[in-house]
């Protein structure tokens, strides 16, 4: 893929997470009824919402699609994808119900097991993180607001990630999935690095955190599926860090027969 044909796709799909975060915003603004799904967590008419504009936003890239509403797609049939989009229209189910903004649209380009661009967009505060290999990672800030005309020129003038911060050594834990074993992770570090911080986020915005420059290290020694990590993973490798797979120490890997991820630790650098 080009430098030139990544900014494209970049745009497509930030402009399409844009999109389905006013759907979703549109339900989040309402008396929203909660259904449970087959592995009990939450979906609302939002996901579904979500989701139908991603399809339709993603329709003319002819790459295959891996949704988390649209799950059932057999292995037989994916199994030899090595380019398709791993979509979560609506990341952070959990945190859209509790109303505390900590959801996110993420869509990322899986490349041979790999994610080499994707996004991350905050509906509640229109933020957009993005990456991509040949571009490197960026946060905008008003993204409906601020990409107006030119995609790329806007671009050429932001910075990119991860952006230089004056803190303690800090870490970034999940808000409704805290184990055991990322406390005793915590407390590890801890007696390594003396003084440090420690930030509670929902959905990928853990990810986020570390791309962004606020966060060095997150562990996740809990259950997640791949289409939660894809985006997050993706704009990581743009600024330079990786997502490690803890039992096999090689970076996370997609399109598995079994979609559930293994723990893995996000590492700055």
């Amino acid at each position: 893929m080009t430098k030139e044909k990544e900014i494209k796709l970049l745009e497509q799909i930030a402009r399409t997470a844009q999109l389905a975060g006013k759907a979703i915003l549109e339900v989040y603004n309402t008396e929203f009824d909660v259904e449970t799904k087959s592995d009990q967590s939450p979906l609302t008419e939002a996901d579904c919402a979500a989701h139908e504009v991603i399809v339709k936003g993603l329709y003319s890239t002819n790459i295959p699609i891996l949704s988390e509403e649209g799950k059932d797609i057999p292995y037989r049939e994916r199994k030899d994808w090595d380019l398709f989009w791993m979509v979560d229209p609506l990341d952070g189910t959990k945190e859209f119900v509790k109303r505390n903004g900590e959801f996110t649209v993420n869509i990322a380009l899986i490349k041979n097991k790999q994610p080499v661009l994707g996004v991350v967009y905050v509906p509640v505060k229109d933020v957009m993180y993005l990456g991509g290999e040949f571009i490197g990672a960026y946060k905008i800030e008003s993204f409906t607001d601020a990409i107006v005309l030119s995609f790329q020129d806007y671009l050429n003038e932001s910075s990119q990630l991860p952006k230089k911060m004056d803190r303690p050594y800090t870490l970034v834990g999940s808000r409704s999935h805290m184990s055991v074993e990322t406390e005793a992770f915590f407390n590890k570090v801890k007696a390594t690095k003396g003084e440090v911080e420690i930030i509670s986020v929902g959905s990928s915005l853990k990810l986020c955190m570390v791309a962004e420059g606020r966060a060095d290290e997150y562990p996740r020694f809990a259950p997640t599926m791949e289409w939660d990590t894809a985006a997050g993973h993706a704009v990581v490798r743009a600024m330079g860090g990786n997502v490690i797979n803890w039992k096999l120490n090689s970076p996370l890997a997609y399109n598995k027969e079994n979609l559930l991820n293994d723990w893995f630790l996000v590492k700055a650098k």
